[in-house]
């Protein structure tokens, strides 16, 4: 089996190369030359055409935000269930509230050690998710993003 480079801040973005690489190019052209028939001959037929070559590259983007914003829920839940008995109770209620999806979602990447301060100080200096990112010193790979 291939090792896997360990996950860092510089490089836990990921590319999917079928859906960047194949799927998009293919139907950016399909909707490119879609587009240059409407216009080289305007017709009923010409102008279907380009439309669904829009609405197939529309559905494409559509189908990876659904997928993406599921497994972003996903996160949000498995954060606030490892953070929760992290933090005292006392302050539970005010950290786990005040933490945004995108701040929960950067910090499925912090150690169990640091995760609870760092939930802390996203909350008091609002932290986007990139200084969330930046803050961790030891970073925890997710290699199941969609």
């Amino acid at each position: 089996m291939t090792e896997k480079v360990p996950q860092t801040f510089e490089n836990h973005s990921k590319l999917d190369g079928v859906f960047h690489f194949v799927i998009f190019p293919v139907l950016a052209l399909n909707a490119a030359h879609a587009i240059f028939l409407l216009f080289e001959g305007p017709s009923f037929a010409s102008g279907l055409q380009a439309a669904v070559g829009i609405a197939l590259i529309l559905l494409m983007f559509k189908t990876r935000l659904f997928s993406l914003r599921v497994q972003d829920r996903l996160i949000r839940l498995e954060e606030r269930l490892r953070i929760a008995p992290l933090i005292s109770e006392g302050e539970r209620s005010s950290i786990l509230d005040g933490l945004s999806e995108s701040q929960l979602v950067a910090l499925r990447f912090a150690s169990t050690n640091e995760v609870a301060a760092l939930a802390r100080r996203a909350v008091l200096e609002k932290l986007s998710k990139k200084n969330i990112k930046q803050a961790i010193a030891t970073w925890r790979p997710d290699y199941f993003r969609v």
